[in-house]
């Protein structure tokens, strides 16, 4: 979401919100003691990030779409550790790259973030792949079900998020059945697509070592098949492999919620809602001085050298985003003490 979708109040509510489940989520982390999580919240946090750069196009609209990811890292890592992986990424984002306003960084953190690390992970995919059976099959379509499932449930949550968000904000231009109409049918088919990605993802995982995905029973693999070592060198290369290649393929189509705000007329597709691009929105101080941090921030906006548009600009950003992203939640997590194996005797 850009800032102009927000009022400042909206805004604060929901930087309150979203800091407060970041609250509970380290709180949380304090207590855990599986060192292992490290390195997997580095590189599967890279792999979001990468993920997040390549637009998918949805056929039959002028629209496309891209992955959130929380429902692949409440999988791996829990829905806390998920949900302050998503934060890392969404601020790195919006400051260094100026994707996501300053201002609505909270609503963005609360809409891809909390629907998918708690809402996915607690009445998805806790109860569906934590069911009592030890067939190898089953429980391979257990994490394809809840993948595809969780990534469409907590898309429709989070674009539904987006219209109450700009409903209360009190943007006139945008009626409220309209705008439903337009954003739950294009997250649907987005959420799809995303769900196959996840699954392929965990199936992978659940394949060469099980034991890091959350509540699934690895005794019908009958134990890992590939070292922690190798699966992590296998995420961190296709993270970089996405982000710094497969990311020049990505759709040029605008997103689903700027599509259904500004539709592709010049595509010959639908104008949609018929916003204008240059101006529309609430106008506030406070969105003008979160722009006049993002622009002193932003060294590759839109993933792109400034004032160039050349495609090495876009390699650069996959890479070096996907390096900052992992290099800034170790950096968290050591700071913080998570995931750290506690001495005997300590308290």
């Amino acid at each position: 979401m850009a800032d102009a979708l927000l009022s400042p109040a909206v805004a604060a509510t929901m930087v309150v919100a979203s800091g407060a489940v970041a609250g509970y989520s380290i709180h949380k982390l304090r207590k855990d003691d599986e060192p292992q999580k490290l390195p997997t919240m580095a590189v599967t946090a890279a792999l979001v990030f990468a993920g997040q750069m390549i637009n998918y196009t949805i056929p039959g609209t002028g629209s496309s779409g891209h992955m959130c990811g929380g429902m692949l890292l409440s999988a791996l890592l829990g829905p806390q550790a998920g949900f302050l992986s998503m934060i890392v990424i969404l601020a790195i984002q919006c400051l260094f790259f100026a994707d996501g306003g300053l201002m609505a960084l909270g609503a963005n953190i609360w809409n891809m973030a909390f629907y998918g690390c708690f809402v996915g992970y607690y009445l998805i995919w806790r109860p569906i792949v934590s069911a009592a059976n030890g067939d190898r099959a089953a429980q391979r379509l257990r994490i394809i079900i809840a993948s595809v499932v969780g990534c469409v449930v907590t898309l429709q949550l989070g674009a539904f998020s987006v219209v109450l968000e700009t409903s209360l904000s009190g943007i006139t231009e945008l009626p409220f059945g309209a705008f439903v109409a337009l954003m739950q049918p294009i997250h649907l088919a987005i959420g799809l697509v995303e769900g196959l990605v996840t699954a392929a993802v965990l199936v992978f995982v659940y394949e060469s070592r099980p034991e890091l995905m959350r509540d699934v029973d690895a005794g019908a693999l009958g134990g890992s098949k590939r070292s922690l070592k190798s699966v992590v060198i296998v995420l961190a290369v296709v993270a970089a492999l996405v982000g710094g290649g497969l990311s020049l393929l990505a759709s040029s189509n605008p997103d689903g919620l700027e599509w259904a705000l500004f539709g592709n007329a010049d595509a010959g597709y639908s104008e949609n809602m018929g916003l204008d691009e240059e101006d529309f929105g609430v106008k506030s101080s406070l969105a003008d001085a979160a722009g006049s941090v993002q622009e002193a921030t932003s060294f590759l906006p839109d993933y792109s050298f400034a004032g160039s548009d050349s495609a090495a600009g876009t390699t650069v950003s996959g890479l070096v985003g996907s390096a900052m992203v992992a290099g800034v939640a170790v950096l968290i997590c050591l700071a913080g003490g998570f995931f750290r194996k506690r001495k005997a005797g300590a308290k």
